[in-house]
């Protein structure tokens, strides 16, 4: 029997059974395995793929739905990947267009790469926004912001949880109820004893990756990522809104560089919800 075309093989639901595959694709497209962050999405988020006839996974993503359950109010797409054997043969858009179908009038955002981003302006995404990632040794210098910060404990997760929502716009309890034991470390903010932020650094390969990020204002940020940067010996990474010069130019003068830029992109709402000045980095580019 001759092999069936890619585009006409069956997508199905990912699970945790599917996390070496998945790790497997990101390594053929020549990315790190991140079975720490698939494994995360995976839990948190539902998982969509192709199967290959000859093993393995001929393509995957993953969505995150926030909101109430079962009436998600936004999704986030991410990991969308196709094995390299089977690229530019419409694998991607396919599996692009049964998540659209899947949400409905759900509305959607995602990262998109510049190579992405024709496919995504295609299906009918619109960029609204741009992330700039960052990567490198911190290195402590410089005014200290006069902000407290301090562990987060199990009895500031109800605050945390009405802060994140308030400022995300909409609920992600699934997603932040799993930060204790995602992230290496979960840190907040304080003013007279009010949480005023909080930032979780979490490992991914030989990095920390800082997110989500969520302050105040920069001074608060800026605190929130130095007492992050103090616990760990590893290079930091995280994806900031270049709307945040101040907080770029900081981390720039103390041994981030540039690494990518990536455009926000939204689909079936004009902008992203919640308050974009108090947000500084997300959880991930693939969960937003």
């Amino acid at each position: 029997m001759p092999t069936p075309s890619p585009t006409a093989l069956p997508i199905r639901r990912l699970t945790h059974r599917d996390l070496s595959a998945c790790a497997d694709l990101s390594e053929d497209r020549g990315w790190p395995r991140e079975e720490h962050k698939w494994g995360f999405l995976l839990s948190a988020g539902k998982g969509y793929g192709v199967d290959d006839p000859d093993g393995g996974l001929v393509s995957a993503c993953v969505v995150t739905e926030y909101g109430p359950h079962g009436h998600p109010s936004l999704g986030a797409i991410g990991m969308v990947l196709v094995a390299e054997r089977h690229a530019r043969q419409g694998v991607g858009r396919r599996l692009m267009r049964h998540v659209l179908s899947v949400m409905g009038t759900t509305p959607l955002t995602l990262h998109a790469t510049p190579n992405g981003r024709p496919l995504y302006e295609e299906l009918g995404f619109k960029t609204t926004g741009r992330a700039e990632m960052v990567r490198g040794h911190f290195t402590p210098g410089g005014p200290v912001p006069e902000v407290t910060t301090r562990a987060a404990t199990a009895e500031d997760l109800t605050t945390i949880l009405r802060l994140d929502e308030e400022v995300f716009g909409a609920d992600r309890t699934h997603v932040v109820t799993r930060l204790p034991a995602f992230a290496d470390w979960l840190r907040v903010a304080e003013d007279n004893g009010r949480i005023i932020g909080y930032a979780a650094a979490w490992p991914n390969m030989n990095n920390h990756v800082v997110g989500p990020l969520i302050a105040r204002d920069t001074e608060t940020a800026k605190a929130l990522l130095a007492s992050l940067a103090a616990h760990t010996d590893r290079p930091l990474r995280t994806d900031i809104d270049v709307r945040h010069e101040e907080l770029l130019a900081w981390v720039k003068a103390r041994g981030l560089e540039t690494v990518a830029f990536n455009s926000v992109m939204t689909y079936g709402i004009a902008e992203l919800p919640g308050d974009w000045s108090r947000r500084f980095a997300p959880l991930t580019v693939a969960a937003g």
